[in-house]
């Protein structure tokens, strides 16, 4: 489900498990694995993730697998799910998300959990349709995508649950950069083997500053936040909404 690359001193993971590259435990924890890999490794500076296909990056959640979970089960998945980008999003290290293709609802969660977003021109979106579903976005992405944006941006993003294009994207600060396709990955690692390349303990000091008060926010209420996730997951409004985008998954 996911293959492991490097290049100069980055390490690359890109999701592999076909095209939509759908997201499910055993998912999350091929991707635990990696980053704590990458964590501990003092050979590696940092961090791109990519897919190994151009079309997309990942559509988001495996509703087919993910649907039928019972409460308990679900909740294993999004624990560890809501841990991973947290874990990315604090990682000591820079990182980047490298999409050549369409990233939108989980897929978009993680790659708002990266510090740098590059994506490619022409027909690609990047968005957040978990409203639409009957569930709000994740806590940790909503305290990150404020944190990035700021509150007018954040809130147009989650409220309305559309997909947006590059330039729009740009526009408001989602994505860093629009490349040509061929363009994306090689100017991700680049970027990201430049930072890695500065002093690392006064990177990780910058960036620990950075987002000390979104780990903090998230820390202290996320238990609360989770409950109303779950709840409304399994609300018969959303179970309805989710059986009708898992026939079109």
């Amino acid at each position: 489900m996911l293959r492991i690359e490097h290049d100069k001193k980055v390490a690359i993971l890109k999701l592999d498990r076909g095209v939509p590259n759908p997201i499910d435990l055993e998912m999350v924890r091929e991707l635990d694995q990696a980053l704590r890999e990458v964590k501990q490794n003092p050979g590696i500076q940092g961090l791109v993730l990519s897919s190994a296909n151009e079309k997309i990056f990942s559509l988001g959640f495996n509703l087919p697998v993910l649907f039928p979970l019972s409460r308990e089960d679900f909740q294993t998945f999004f624990q560890a799910f809501t841990r991973f980008c947290l874990d990315l999003y604090t990682l000591p290290k820079p990182t980047a998300a490298a999409l050549t293709g369409h990233a939108v609802a989980g897929g978009c969660i993680l790659a708002i959990s990266c510090d740098l977003r590059f994506i490619a021109d022409g027909k690609k979106s990047m968005g957040l349709n978990e409203v639409k579903l009957g569930v709000p976005v994740p806590y940790v992405t909503d305290c990150i995508l404020h944190q990035i944006l700021g509150a007018r941006p954040a809130r147009e993003i989650m409220e309305s649950g559309d997909f947006y294009p590059p330039l729009a994207l740009l526009e408001m600060g989602l994505v860093d950069r629009i490349l040509p396709v061929g363009e994306v990955l090689p100017q991700a690692v680049e970027k990201i083997a430049a930072l890695g390349a500065l002093p690392q303990p006064a990177f990780a000091e910058i960036k620990k500053n950075r987002i000390e008060k979104v780990v903090e926010r998230v820390l202290q209420r996320q238990e609360e936040k989770e409950k109303i996730f779950l709840d409304l997951w399994y609300a018969p409004e959303t179970r309805a909404r989710l059986k009708k985008a898992m026939e079109n998954f």
